[in-house]
């Protein structure tokens, strides 16, 4: 079972995200409404995914989700926040968290942005995405080395795809792959390049302009 912590300074809503959670079977391990609070508390109940409200009123949300990639292990943040702002998405991205959906999403949006979250994937709201991409891009400034890691043609195939946004069932699909087969590549992917996780591979795919048509 997945374990979910939610973070929230709104009591109703933070209850009302609680709910719908454990109605749909993930294990809710905290729901807390202060920064320095959440981060305290992921380190005694290490949930897998940490849903974050970016207004908070002791800290600022972005502050918070780096606090959290310091925990052992650290939890995928999902940000649920009302700001689709620019300045907040991209602050967050950099701090850390794997997605953002704006809190105008559909119950059934946000649960599978929360299962594909624990899954590994980088989850936006419709249109954000496309953002992130464009600041990585700008941000890609150096030369890649010529001297730099191998793929095979099917790691870098399968990297293209997750540069494009695509679940790893999606991959999957369109190569006509097992699920397992396809984290395998992404594991490999990620070790050859001495990379963490799929926030990671997808800047560094974007980066190669592997999100290319």
């Amino acid at each position: 079972m997945v374990r979910v912590m939610v973070v929230d300074d709104h009591p109703m809503w933070r209850d009302g995200v609680a709910r719908d959670l454990a109605e749909a079977g993930y294990e809710v391990v905290a729901a807390v409404g202060e920064g320095r609070q959440a981060v305290r508390a992921a380190v005694a109940v290490r949930p897998d995914v940490v849903v974050l409200d970016l207004r908070l009123p002791d800290m600022p949300g972005a502050s918070v989700a780096a606090g959290l990639a310091e925990v052992e292990p650290p939890p995928r943040v999902l940000v649920l926040s009302a700001s689709a702002e620019q300045e907040d998405v991209l602050e967050a991205i950099k701090a850390g968290a794997s997605g953002y959906l704006v809190k105008s999403a559909s119950r059934e949006e946000f649960l599978d942005a929360v299962r594909r979250t624990a899954e590994g994937d980088a989850v936006f709201t419709p249109g954000l995405a496309g953002l992130v991409l464009g600041e990585y891009r700008r941000l890609a400034a150096q030369d890649v080395p010529d001297d730099g890691p191998r793929l095979t043609d099917r790691e870098t195939e399968v990297l293209r795809l997750v540069a494009k946004g695509l679940s790893y069932r999606q991959i999957a699909d369109r190569l006509v792959l097992s699920h397992r087969t396809v984290q395998n590549h992404v594991q490999n992917t990620l070790r050859k390049l001495q990379l963490h996780n799929r926030v990671e591979l997808v800047r560094y795919a974007i980066e190669q302009g592997l999100d290319a048509d």
